[in-house]
């Protein structure tokens, strides 16, 4: 029944995933891949077959906890490992900004989950948050996730999720603990959070409750897992461009050469400071010759050297959200994809960018800055539908 997050699949996507499938939570999520194809996304009918969608499948499949849970999640990906606690976490620490962001959102995609919660009355997928690790929510963790799982499963890209509900006293100790940690990071998910205070906002205009009862959470949190920052997987976010602004490949590298040493190299950067073009079916490594300012956090980024001396002067892409001539590929492709690209004629060059890491996206989120469009790709990524609070 849980499937991808709505917002790494286009609606052709969609409903190839959930062709076949009744059960799944794509028809939720994305309830357009029901109706004809020319059907506008934001249109009322949408929202209505979502929610019909959601008490057909809260009348059939879908499990009501009697008791206000906490829950281990763990998801494997090849090698990699994280688990993370799943849970509710206060809009008001995200409105003060102990939730910290470091992405802007668009209106539009607010407007759209905003209308999806209200109309359901319901969150349907998580936020991603992290958080400094602490030693004592990852002793709960490692015992805890010794027991026997609630669900495990392993979906068709091969990603394993598996969930353990957490009892008791250790409830009690993991919200204590969590009371120490000062800040936590939105890692991805920033239009659920907001949309989830901008639902918290509709629901106080129109006096309704918001509060949980009990030990429940109401509208007044938001679903998230959080995950310790030395869990955290962050791949590249390439970006592939094209046309050359006009310029043949050799003058185009001629004028690349000016402003980055340019030499034959592999096709991931090894380290970050250099960048990986592929252009005329061949891997190049940049070298920036003017470094960026170190003290300044977003300046300092690879994504941000890549839009100030390249994309932006020498191939006048000076808006990378508005832009037609750029796309972008999420690492988990690898850069294979960025050859295919290429080498069919789709685009003229490929750009492959070293991860930001963990450390980075924290300090961008600490000096209250934003970080450039497209820089972070977190992988493995959440499902949705799989645990989901009613508000």
């Amino acid at each position: 029944m849980a499937a991808v997050p709505y917002d790494v699949v286009n609606a052709t996507e969609a409903r190839s995933l959930a062709d076949g499938n009744d059960l799944s939570f794509l028809r939720v999520s994305r309830a357009e891949i029901e109706l004809p194809p020319d059907t506008d996304p934001y249109s009322s009918q949408v929202y209505d077959r979502a929610a019909a969608n959601f008490a057909a499948f809260r009348a059939s499949s879908l499990h009501l906890e009697a008791e206000p849970s906490l829950y281990f999640y763990r998801l494997r990906m090849g090698d990699h490992e994280q688990v993370g606690l799943a849970g509710c976490f206060s809009i008001a620490e995200y409105d003060r900004d102990v939730i910290r962001k470091h992405e802007r959102t668009r209106r539009d995609k607010e407007d759209d989950r905003t209308r999806h919660m209200l109309t359901l009355g319901a969150q349907t997928g998580p936020v991603f948050l992290t958080y400094r690790a602490t030693a004592d929510v990852n002793d709960i963790a490692s015992r805890v996730t010794q027991e026997a799982p609630l669900v495990d499963f392993s979906a068709s890209d091969g990603v394993q999720h598996t969930l353990w509900r957490v009892a008791g006293a250790d409830c009690a100790a993991l919200v204590a603990a969590f009371t120490r940690v000062p800040v936590l990071y939105i890692a991805d998910g920033h239009h659920r959070a907001a949309s989830a205070a901008r639902t918290l906002a509709v629901l106080r205009e129109q006096g309704r409750p918001v509060e949980g009862v009990g030990d429940g959470a109401g509208a007044d949190t938001v679903m998230a897992v959080a995950f310790p920052h030395d869990h955290v997987q962050i791949l590249a976010y390439n970006r592939v461009v094209r046309d050359l602004a006009g310029l043949s490949a050799d003058e185009f590298l001629q004028r690349v050469g000016q402003a980055f040493v340019v030499a034959p190299g592999p096709a991931s950067p090894v380290q970050p400071g250099a960048m990986a073009m592929y252009l005329d079916r061949r891997w190049y490594t940049l070298t920036p010759r003017r470094a960026p300012d170190p003290g300044d956090a977003i300046a300092a980024l690879d994504v941000s050297v890549l839009q100030d001396q390249l994309l932006g002067p020498m191939l006048g892409i000076l808006d990378v959200r508005t832009d037609p001539r750029i796309d972008f590929v999420g690492g988990a492709r690898g850069t294979a994809a960025l050859e295919a690209h290429v080498n069919a004629g789709r685009f003229a060059v490929a750009f492959s960018l070293h991860p930001v890491g963990v450390d980075e996206l924290m300090a961008v989120a600490d000096a209250g800055q934003i970080m450039p469009p497209k820089s972070t790709w977190f992988e493995p990524k959440l499902r949705d539908g799989l645990l989901i609070h009613v508000i």
